[in-house]
């Protein structure tokens, strides 16, 4: 591997592997760490991981080399699982890996108590994009941090003054998620397959139709959601300057030719900036990176928020180079030949595509060359004729998708980095004893093991051959396939001239060889053990009723102050009246009103939700009106929250409401500054231990993950019987969060300019996806959109289930337009009075105003 240059400028090169290869190519072209996945609780769950004996030859090839290894541990962790993955994680620390990259904060959490030297990362998917959720995590005992794909250089600069001591991570390269990472639920909603469990389905690389909901009219179709692939090599200088210490390559589903050929590229230009004359990338220079794999590249969003450019819009997947165009096509029967026209010669082995003109009607196609010749030159343009299977009318694009040349010269990099890395050997080192008439005594040492062996034969003066330091190395040092090697050889205690036979010397090596394994085997299980009681101790807690014993949770403030919680004394006391709380969260305040009327005992206000924000003095007097009737009224803050939004902000938060909010930076920030925070579904509430974090940084409660069933959601609340805990009973789930704005890319207007769009002219649209379903798009105060369920969540059937678990808050989530607010409310109301007075609801009442247009969500549906 190239030397690191030295400059301190030059950011750590961090390269994906989903396999041993990857891991190969990766080391091969120059990266200082590789990460990975292990087997299981890894966000790419479909391949892209690697057993643990390829872990262990992982870690030998890439220390070897002076690389680290990352485990990506970075899906969210239900209750049931949590000793499962903290095992996982001891046997993949065992070999050798250097950090784990996680997103689930109780897993977090736990790591940090059972394996306490160990080094995490922040995933991606813990959605960290400004000052306080960065300064958050280095509290929690995260060391780095992947930021969102979204942050500027300015957003940046502001992190790391706002985290300092905090690494920061950044992507560079790859796939690009349209969502804000951690924030999607698209996946689930429409399948059992959650991009925060590792099983996302690409919901945003369908071909979509938006659509004004209240004319008809089609506002735009293609691929609308699909991000072109991130290429931000042109930044490299500032985002070297802006604080970020490491770039990331996305791309641990992609084959080790990808990761040789974009590892090389990075390496070269990160080399030329550790030199101090930059100079961009030149055509020729990112050729390679266009051709392993491209959907059309994207500086994301490091100069600025990016436009229309920033999705595919016309294909989903890889399109390769530009060629040129079919001159001819061949006849329909018979060997055919196709005559093209192209920018640059094809060799035998490149695949081809093929794509109509722009407005002529035709499916894509395409092949591998399997023969080609050239037929001539002019001007610069190449005439090259290819023996097809299929004919392709002429004047259609030719596009190359993948170079046989490049494969070719991927594979070879990496061809001289061996895929078996010997094994780990530990040093023997042997001391010898013994004169004539006396057993040979051998004291063999290996770390801090000593082993004392004695010969059955005794020790004879020599007739022909006597032991000398040559002869007992030889013998000695025949360790084979053992874990040991030789050391130093101690032959100053044993007599000159003395003879013992060599096959005593190989029984002697044989018993010591055996007794050491049998110790390590002894020292491996009891470590296992061990580790297994700590787990079990850790996962379970150590004190607290109905929870085993729940253990002290430490929250370390930036100020470095300490509190320590057990979890008993973590739960909240909201005072109210009612012996629940039904809390009807919306945007509109004429809904907040038919809410209250209607039996909520609490209104939560979302004003950023959709253009235009009602003036701060309607939910001033709206306040007022609820307070009049003991009806609470919370802020719902906006889960991103980047720094240029928090000025926006600020005037919502002196209003001095209780808030609800998704965002865990603000969540602690606003807690210890003596402020009512409630923690929203966004914050990915999945475990007992999360949620304990969560209480200990001031959360006065916790709505629980949407991606819950009502089993596992009782498993969650159980340590505090639901006290403290709240669900989402009804109403659209945020699906998305897109920083790209659909509604404005559909007319080609520069983003957050254009709110006569969203605002006049089409207030209320939606996307449709090729099966038919529909998600509502909302465009926030942020010019941020924000896709909405297809339908409404409607969870009556399971309140008596949630009931028994002891949740007590329950959330109707109002997000769209005509929802018939009062009529749900009254529903829900009536519910939940019958079963606090001991009766049994009618879970059709609210179902028979629904109609068919709903879903149970996960209540009944496990991710």
């Amino acid at each position: 591997m190239p030397p690191r240059p030295s400059t301190s400028t030059v950011p750590e090169l961090l390269a994906p592997a989903g396999s041993l290869d990857a891991v190969r190519a990766a080391v091969a072209n120059g990266a200082n760490a590789v990460y990975l996945g292990c087997e299981r609780f890894n966000a790419r769950d479909e391949g892209a991981q690697l057993s643990l004996d390829e872990l262990d030859q992982a870690c030998r090839i890439a220390h070897q080399r002076g690389a680290r290894i990352y485990l990506t541990l970075n899906t969210l962790v239900k209750p049931e699982e949590l000793s499962d993955a903290l095992a996982l994680l001891g046997d993949c620390i065992d070999r050798g890996v250097d950090a784990a990259i996680m997103q689930d904060i109780g897993l977090i959490r736990l790591v940090r108590e059972v394996y306490p030297a160990f080094e995490v990362h922040g995933s991606t998917q813990l959605t960290v994009h400004d000052g306080s959720g960065a300064a958050l995590m280095r509290d929690l005992g995260v060391t780095r941090v992947v930021l969102a794909r979204e942050n500027t250089l300015d957003d940046i600069r502001s992190i790391r003054e706002a985290a300092p001591g905090l690494v920061l991570e950044s992507f560079v390269h790859g796939a690009l998620c349209i969502s804000y990472s951690g924030q999607c639920f698209m996946s689930g909603m429409i399948s059992e397959r959650s991009a925060n469990r590792g099983s996302c389905a690409q919901s945003c690389r369908k071909d979509y139709v938006l659509a004004d909901v209240d004319s008809g009219e089609t506002l735009d179709t293609g691929y609308l959601i699909s991000a072109r692939d991130l290429a931000a090599h042109d930044h490299l200088p500032e985002i070297a300057a802006s604080g970020i210490e490491c770039l990331k390559i996305e791309g641990r589903k992609k084959k080790p030719e990808y990761v040789a050929t974009v590892t090389k590229g990075y390496r070269e230009f990160l080399d030329r900036l550790g030199t101090g004359e930059w100079a961009p990338p030149s055509p020729d220079e990112l050729q390679p990176l266009v051709q392993i794999y491209s959907r059309g590249f994207t500086g994301g969003m490091y100069g600025g928020r990016a436009g229309r450019d920033y999705v595919t819009r016309t294909h989903p997947d890889n399109h390769g180079v530009e060629m040129g165009v079919v001159a001819a096509g061949g006849d329909d029967a018979g060997p055919r030949e196709l005559v093209l026209e192209l920018s640059a010669l094809l060799s035998d082995g490149d695949g081809l595509g093929f794509e109509p003109p722009a407005g002529m009607p035709g499916e894509s196609t395409g092949f591998t060359v399997s023969a080609v010749r050239q037929l001539g030159r002019r001007d610069g343009v190449v005439r090259q004729a290819v023996a097809a299977r299929l004919p392709v009318p002429p004047g259609w694009r030719v596009w190359r998708t993948s170079q046989a040349g490049l494969l070719e010269r991927a594979r070879a990099s990496f061809a001289s980095v061996a895929r078996e890395s010997p094994a780990r050997r530990t040093r023997l080192d042997v001391r010898l004893f013994g004169a004539a008439g006396a057993p040979l005594k051998v004291l063999a040492s290996a770390g801090a093991e000593v082993v004392e062996m004695r010969s059955e034969i005794a020790l004879v003066p020599a007739q022909k051959r006597a032991l000398s330091r040559e002869l007992l190395r030889e013998q000695l040092g025949r360790l084979g396939e053992t874990p040991f090697t030789l050391g130093a050889l101690d032959d100053g205690g044993l007599a000159a001239g003395l003879f013992v036979p060599v096959s005593e010397l190989n029984r002697l090596r044989q018993r010591v060889v055996e007794t050491l394994m049998d110790r390590r085997d002894w020292e491996a299980s009891a470590r296992v053990e061990a580790r297994a009681a700590r787990i079990e101790l850790a996962v379970k807690g150590r004190a607290g009723e109905g929870w085993g014993p729940p253990p002290n949770y430490e929250v370390t403030s930036p100020t470095g102050t300490s509190r320590h919680h057990s979890i008993a004394s973590l739960i909240p006391s909201t005072p109210t009246a009612s012996p629940f709380t039904l809390s009807t969260i919306v945007y509109d305040l004429d809904d907040a009103r038919a809410a209250a009327r209607a039996g909520a005992t609490e209104i939560v206000v979302d004003p950023f939700l959709r253009h235009p924000a009602p003036p701060i003095a309607r939910l001033r007097d709206l306040a007022a009106e609820l307070s009049a009737s003991r009806v609470t009224l919370r802020l719902r803050t906006p889960t991103i929250v980047r720094p240029d939004d928090r000025p926006a902000l600020r005037k919502w938060l002196d209003l001095g409401l209780p808030i609800l909010t998704g965002h865990l930076g603000l969540l602690a920030e606003l807690s210890r500054n003596g402020r009512d925070v409630a923690a929203d579904y966004a914050v990915n509430c999945f475990n007992q231990h999360t949620a304990a974090t969560y209480f200990g940084l001031g959360a006065q409660r916790i709505t629980l993950s949407v991606e819950l069933t009502a089993g596992e959601m009782a498993a969650v609340v159980a340590p505090w019987r639901g006290a403290g805990f709240g669900v989402v009973l009804y109403g659209r789930p945020e699906g998305m969060t897109l920083e790209h704005c659909i509604l404005s890319a559909a007319f080609d207007r520069e983003p957050t300019t254009c709110r006569d769009l969203c605002v006049q002219k089409h207030p209320n649209v939606q996307v449709t996806d090729p099966a038919g379903y529909a998600f509502p798009v909302a465009t926030d105060s942020d010019c941020r959109n924000r896709l909405l369920h297809s339908r409404p969540v409607e969870g009556s059937e399971y309140l008596p289930q949630l009931w028994g678990a002891g949740i007590r808050a329950f959330h109707v989530l109002v997000n769209v337009p005509r929802t018939p607010v009062a009529e749900l409310v009254a529903g829900y109301r009536r519910s939940l009075d019958t079963i606090a007075a001991g009766g049994r609801a009618d879970p059709g009442e609210v179902r028979r105003l629904v109609g068919s247009d709903f879903t149970r969500g996960h209540f009944a549906r496990p991710v």
